[in-house]
């Protein structure tokens, strides 16, 4: 039987939550390696997701499209449950954080993770296409056995716009980054065969962003983490602003109009 030494128990419980994310110290804080000081002034926020999550800065380019994704996630108003759960929430005497974490936690596979199975959807159109099928009958089956399992194609249509208005800058921005050599356009080409195949359903913001957080190298998990955190400073700015009308316990109906009563 081995014996462990003072400094074996010690390097044992220090690899214990060993990382490569940060590394912090009496006096320092470093992020991926970049000394927080050196950071300051000099990265923006989507530079710094992008380095959390990539392990290296962005190009310009890069930033650009990572920043449109999330811009264009950041709210969908009160009628969206993850900020309606929000704005109930701050009238019942909790703080911000509790408001917040209220409205992300009903963000699941039906609000919220579309854009993770959307680009799981492209990469099976991808890797399937890159294997030697076709890509338009790559693009055939891979739709086909989605739609055998659910109605409902995540990243196409939408239950509020007839066409997103988010759909077209998008990819617009996608399509000037990969003539301009800065994503190779795999991701892009995958969903508009999916909106080819399945007009005149429109791709939306889903759609649109898996597009993006493909091209970017993110795998299809990230994709919801990258809308979540989008999404939660649309949250924040709802919390905030039912917070300062003052009313309490609000409900998600008015209290003058009461549930239709269906006996069992």
């Amino acid at each position: 039987m081995t014996v462990e030494t003072g400094d074996d128990v010690r390097r044992r419980v220090a690899d214990w939550w060993g990382t490569s994310v940060s590394r912090i110290e009496p006096g320092v804080i470093e992020l991926r390696g970049h000394p927080i000081q050196e950071l300051l002034g000099t990265t923006s926020l989507t530079d710094g997701i992008w380095l959390m999550l990539h392990g290296t800065l962005p190009t310009p380019r890069q930033a650009e499209l990572l920043d449109a994704a999330l811009v264009g996630s950041l709210d969908h108003g009160p009628h969206a449950p993850s900020i309606a759960v929000a704005r109930m929430s701050a009238t019942c005497g909790v703080g911000l954080n509790n408001a917040i974490a209220n409205g992300v936690n009903v963000m699941g596979d039906v609000h919220g993770g579309a854009g993770q199975q959307c680009l799981e959807l492209y990469t099976e159109i991808r890797d399937l296409a890159a294997a030697g099928t076709g890509h338009a009958e790559a693009t055939r089956v891979v739709v086909q056995q989605w739609q055998a399992r659910s109605k409902y194609l995540p990243g196409f249509g939408h239950r509020f716009h007839p066409r997103d208005p988010r759909r077209d800058p998008l990819l617009g921005l996608v399509e000037r980054a990969v003539a301009d050599s800065v994503v190779a356009g795999d991701f892009l080409a995958a969903g508009l065969a999916v909106e080819a195949a399945i007009a005149p359903v429109p791709m939306n913001i889903d759609g649109a962003t898996a597009v993006i957080y493909g091209e970017l190298g993110f795998p299809a998990p990230l994709a919801r983490g990258l809308f979540v955190i989008a999404r939660s400073v649309g949250i924040l700015a709802h919390a905030w602003e039912e917070m300062q009308g003052g009313r309490r316990i609000k409900g998600p109906i008015p209290p003058d109009i009461r549930p239709t009563y269906r006996p069992a």
